[in-house]
């Protein structure tokens, strides 16, 4: 599985990208204030740490028990889709103290939600199976194994059912991230 270093830069160089994009635009053209920079602080800073939520117990294993077990918190995976509702409130929690708007902190939360899902894609394309679906389902689940099939083993109709789920389970969370990177202000913009 990745570093935390790896986790932190996929986020801020990959998801994050249109709000780097725009901020090094910014700069370029002399536009950039002090107070756009806080944003863009707040949201790395708050993006970052939830792109790091679901190895969180490394940290606490380390320090209490001297080992590196890190896939549970209690019965919950932390690679998992419920325990992601961690990221969603820590970052709406970060936008409500920050901003005193519930529509931003909603926004904030739900960018910190895309950072925690980019750190699962992250486990996930480097062949650490995750539990997407605990409590529902409680096997470890690989996505991208599934994107490496051959469509004369399986099938044509699953080759493409199994094709689209795959990439839109990807595009969900850039998208997510899009859009409330739009909400802060940050886009790119189409010109004739």
């Amino acid at each position: 599985m990745p570093y935390p270093v790896v986790h932190i830069l996929f986020f801020v160089f990959c998801i994050s990208a249109v709000a780097v994009y725009a901020t090094i635009i910014s700069i370029f053209h002399r536009e950039a204030s002090f107070e756009g920079s806080m944003r863009l602080m707040l949201l790395l800073l708050v993006g970052s740490l939830c792109a790091l939520f679901p190895d969180i117990m490394v940290v606490y294993n380390l320090l209490v028990n001297g080992t590196i077990e890190y896939c549970r918190i209690g019965s919950v995976p932390t690679h998992s889709l419920l325990f992601s509702s961690s990221a969603l409130l820590f970052g709406t929690l970060a936008g409500y103290m920050a901003y005193r708007k519930v529509g931003k902190a909603i926004y904030l939360g739900l960018f910190g939600e895309a950072a925690f899902f980019s750190h699962l894609l992250l486990d996930d394309a480097c062949g650490a199976d995750c539990t997407y679906f605990y409590p529902i389902y409680s096997e470890r689940i690989s996505l991208f194994p599934l994107m490496n099939i051959n469509f004369q083993e399986t099938g044509l109709l699953h080759y493409l059912i199994t094709s689209f789920v795959s990439v839109s389970f990807v595009c969900f969370f850039i998208m997510m991230a899009l859009f409330s990177l739009n909400k802060f202000g940050f886009e790119f913009k189409y010109r004739f």
